[in-house]
């Protein structure tokens, strides 16, 4: 380069920031460094995503669109390169090819393990909403119309005379002999 274009090229202040070359960008990549270089000599902190209604309201002199315009082609390189070398790899490597891909998913599953271990699993859930009790027995209680039996449509439980449980198809209530008052309690009428 000469002397008298070096002198034309803005020299970078000493308070501003010059981007690195990206960590995959190496010496033998010289697309990525030219674009670094543009990038760097274009002397810009900060310049608005290609396309966006902030670019498209610079002006057409405004280095911050050129930055934009390389910035936004050096990008789309890298992910159509990545992306070929992707396909080449899951032809050539299949197993590293899937240890690539999901890196990022196996990563986050170990940052989230820990998390997920402490949590009940569906069988301490389920064991928690288990009934403990048992069911109570169905039972007619003196005063009370009968009850129906679970599991068995159209039966109820009817209190007997003597007190037993009477299992019948009908809820209406047992007819009860009439008592007179008078009567003992095994019901023989008493002598007047």
């Amino acid at each position: 380069m000469s002397a008298a274009r070096t002198a034309q090229r803005p020299a970078v202040p000493s308070g501003a920031r010059v981007a690195p070359a990206p960590p995959e960008t190496t010496a033998h990549d010289p697309v990525a460094l030219w674009a670094s270089a543009q990038v760097a000599a274009l002397n810009v902190d900060h310049a608005p995503e290609y396309g966006s209604p902030a670019w498209s309201a610079l002006r057409s002199t405004d280095p911050r669109r050129a930055v934009a315009v390389i910035t936004a082609a050096e990008q789309w390189r890298r992910h159509s390169a990545r992306e070929a070398w992707l396909d080449r790899l899951a032809e050539d490597d299949p197993a590293e090819w899937f240890r690539i891909v999901t890196a990022d998913a196996n990563a986050q599953a170990r940052r989230i393990a820990p998390a997920l271990a402490r949590r009940p699993t569906h069988a301490e859930l389920t064991a928690r909403r288990a009934v403990r009790a048992r069911a109570r027995e169905v039972t007619a209680a003196p005063g009370w119309p009968p009850v129906a039996i679970p599991g068995r449509p159209g039966w109820w439980r009817h209190l007997g005379s003597r007190g037993e449980p009477l299992d019948l198809p009908h809820n209406r209530p047992q007819e009860r002999p009439h008592r007179d008052p008078r009567d003992g309690p095994a019901g023989r009428a008493r002598d007047a």
